[in-house]
């Protein structure tokens, strides 16, 4: 049995914001980490029976000043965006070698390119392969040579799995690249053109919205932690809350139609928890600027509390709800 699954194994939850929005065209998830927090992310998790450690907000280091680097010519906010990158896979680093389970609050999703790599350097080290579940609408495969608008949040994918063309973004911080074979893009609906082609030359693999409708979440994600489990590996849960319905999660700057339903999202979460492979989490993109009444923010803490073990009966009945008839 896998160590998480052991409820006698330490529970120790490490939680870090980078607020960071220059990834991204629309301004505002430099406020999702604030968010998260005042929705109640610890308090949640401190009821779940977990050590949740604080560490704040993340600041980035100063940009690079390297003569011999040639800046991509379609990466905006580049050197800015490498100052955050690096202070993350740093830090991401310590934190996965402390032995806690490290959650960090976004931010836009260039965090993940930070975060994962200094993950993955550290179970790189301890001989154990690192998957990496992409909950997103967008596959973020893009390249400085293949994207469309320049944003670099698009291209964080791409970019943890060894793609050309920001190849110092880390500076002098070893770079953990995972082959793609160990990236699962879940619940994607939006792809480019050039992003698909490199997808599909790379063999990634892609469960879309048809999948899920066609074979249901319970299927594919079981097949999903059947492969990481047969591995022998640890995963990395990287959630975009535009993985989920806009009607569920309006607060995204990138909304697409037809996104994970909340039954559909729990499910996920709970098999994951069941698996007890989830050794990092990302939650990226929760744009507050845009959020209804906190919605998403809400939306998000519920399914990371069932990542972590929620149940049904645990959650406190919403104050709008119906009463039953005695």
């Amino acid at each position: 049995m896998d160590e998480l699954a052991n409820s006698a194994a330490p529970k120790r939850l490490a939680v870090l914001g980078a607020p960071v929005d220059l990834g991204a065209s629309q301004p505002g998830t430099l406020m999702g980490p604030a968010a998260l927090r005042t929705a109640g992310l610890v308090p949640m998790l401190a009821a779940l029976g977990f050590a949740v450690e604080d560490h704040g907000d993340l600041l980035p280091t100063p940009p690079m000043d390297d003569p011999a680097e040639t800046l991509p010519d379609n990466a905006k906010q580049y050197r800015e965006i490498q100052g955050w990158v690096r202070a993350l896979s740093g830090r991401a680093y310590t934190l996965a070698r402390s032995g806690a389970i490290p959650i960090f609050l976004g931010g836009d999703h260039t965090l993940s390119m930070g975060s994962v790599n200094g993950v993955a350097r550290h179970w790189q080290e301890q001989g154990r392969e690192l998957f990496l579940l992409w909950l997103d609408a967008h596959a973020d495969y893009n390249t400085p040579e293949t994207t469309i608008t320049g944003n670099m949040h698009g291209m964080s994918a791409g970019f943890l799995c060894g793609e050309a063309g920001l190849d110092r973004l880390l500076g002098d911080e070893p770079r953990a690249s995972l082959d793609p074979s160990r990236l699962e893009l879940f619940g994607i609906r939006s792809i480019d053109r050039l992003e698909k082609q490199l997808v599909r030359s790379r063999k990634v693999n892609i469960v879309d919205m048809r999948q899920i409708d066609e074979f249901g979440v319970g299927v594919l994600m079981r097949s999903f932690i059947e492969r990481v489990q047969a591995r022998g590996g640890v995963l990395h849960v990287s959630f975009d809350v535009d993985f989920l319905d806009p009607e569920l999660a309006p607060g995204v700057g990138t909304t697409v139609p037809g996104g994970a339903t909340y039954r559909e999202a729990h499910l996920v979460m709970e098999l994951l928890h069941d698996a007890g492979i989830v050794r990092s989490v990302d939650i990226v993109e929760l744009n507050p600027f845009l959020d209804v009444r906190g919605q998403t923010a809400r939306s998000a803490i519920e399914l990371i509390g069932s990542l972590f073990g929620q149940q049904i009966t645990d959650r406190p009945t919403p104050s709008n709800a119906v009463p039953r008839e005695s």
